[in-house]
């Protein structure tokens, strides 16, 4: 029998984390709720989770620092941020830390249901579709899909969560061209049209860390028209 996922819903409103636990587990997941940021801190340290669904107003520890700290100690469990805090500037914030999704409050629970199952299904897909292989080379550009490291010409590159996962999709099947809804789908895990501007502001952030001119890039590459590839480094 496969185990059933576990969530830590980390959320201060106590009626909207109760409504979130019985929604999910009506899916089969199971959720441990906790409501402070300090404990929140406690418990990712010790563990376990296959996804934490964190807000960002807490008492005691606020969510960034939190979703700051598992990313320096190395603790890549998917993360999806659930706040009121809208602006553009929490929302990069936010992504730039290494959270792998932002969703707004009020939260529509059958929505919030889809970005789960999304999330964890696109792990499981790359832990399956990485079995086996260590280390992706390409050119210059080589990942450890172990350590979940990017180096250029023998350089780490600190990425984010959701950018080393781009990055090894492209890697993957370098020169393929993908468009924007099949990244989404293949990489994000969903198929919402309104969320293509997703893509492409990972892809600048992207290109602002491995190439040498993001204005010029030799990695990420446009097919204009169509969406994006690997490249190979080399000046066009």
């Amino acid at each position: 029998m496969t185990m059933a996922h576990r969530i830590l819903l980390v959320e201060d409103d106590r009626d909207l984390a109760e409504l979130a636990r019985i929604h999910l587990e009506d899916q089969g997941y199971q959720v441990e709720v906790v409501h402070d940021g300090h404990v929140a801190r406690r418990r990712t340290e010790e563990g376990g989770f296959d996804l934490v669904l964190l807000d960002l107003m807490l008492p005691g520890l606020d969510g960034l620092e939190i979703c700051k700290r598992m990313r320096a100690r190395g603790d890549y469990t998917p993360l999806l941020i659930l706040t009121a805090r809208t602006s553009e500037v929490d929302r990069i914030l936010g992504l730039e830390l290494g959270a792998d999704e932002y969703l707004a409050k009020p939260v529509g629970f059958r929505e919030l249901v889809a970005r789960v199952r999304a999330i964890l299904r696109r792990v499981e897909d790359y832990q399956r579709a990485s079995a086996g292989t260590e280390h992706i080379v390409h050119g210059g550009l080589t990942l450890d899909l172990g350590r979940r490291e990017v180096r250029v010409h023998g350089k780490v590159v600190n990425l984010t969560a959701k950018e080393f996962d781009l990055m090894a999709h492209f890697a993957a099947n370098p020169g393929r061209v993908y468009t924007r809804k099949e990244l989404l789908d293949q990489v994000w895990g969903y198929r919402f049209d309104g969320y293509e501007h997703t893509v492409n502001s990972h892809i600048n952030r992207l290109r602002s860390k491995i190439e040498d001119d993001p204005t010029r890039p030799r990695w990420i590459l446009t097919v204009w028209g169509v969406g994006y590839k690997l490249g190979d480094g080399v000046e066009a």
